[in-house]
């Protein structure tokens, strides 16, 4: 789950890429025989100069294809991408509800850093997060 209440859709999607890109970042996306499977991107983890090495990054995937590879596949191409560009750490913000994403970032190297209760707000409800970072 992410915390954004909007959804990404066509007509938003290639700004939210080429604004990613213009920076030097990237998006990826798995698809078979034609279908989305999903997408992963990052950007910088916040603003200042002196955060330039250390990226955050989202991955989507659609339900049905969880526990294919498409996830780790997306997740080798963006950190690759990310640490031939000069990032340090990726960074995962994962909602503390979300057990299979917490699952899977520490399945792929990520260690758990942090715990933010309540931070993020959807369906109106409150949300606590899951920091988890790996060393590029």
């Amino acid at each position: 789950m992410t915390f954004a209440s909007e959804e990404k859709t066509e007509e938003t999607l290639p700004l939210y890429i080429e604004t990613r890109r213009s920076q030097g970042r990237e998006t990826f996306v798995a698809e078979r025989v034609g279908q989305v499977l999903g997408f992963a991107s990052y950007d910088q983890f916040r603003g200042g100069d002196g955060y330039v090495h250390a990226m955050e990054h989202t991955i989507i995937l659609a339900p049905e294809s969880q526990g294919q590879g498409a996830g780790r596949a997306l997740m080798q191409a963006i950190e690759g991408h990310a640490r031939e560009a000069g990032a340090h750490v990726m960074v995962a913000g994962v909602s503390a509800e979300n057990a299979t994403g917490i699952g899977f970032h520490a399945a792929i190297g990520y260690e758990e850093t942090g715990r933010m209760p309540q931070v993020g707000r959807k369906f109106d409800r409150w949300l606590d997060l899951v920091l988890m970072q790996k060393l590029l």
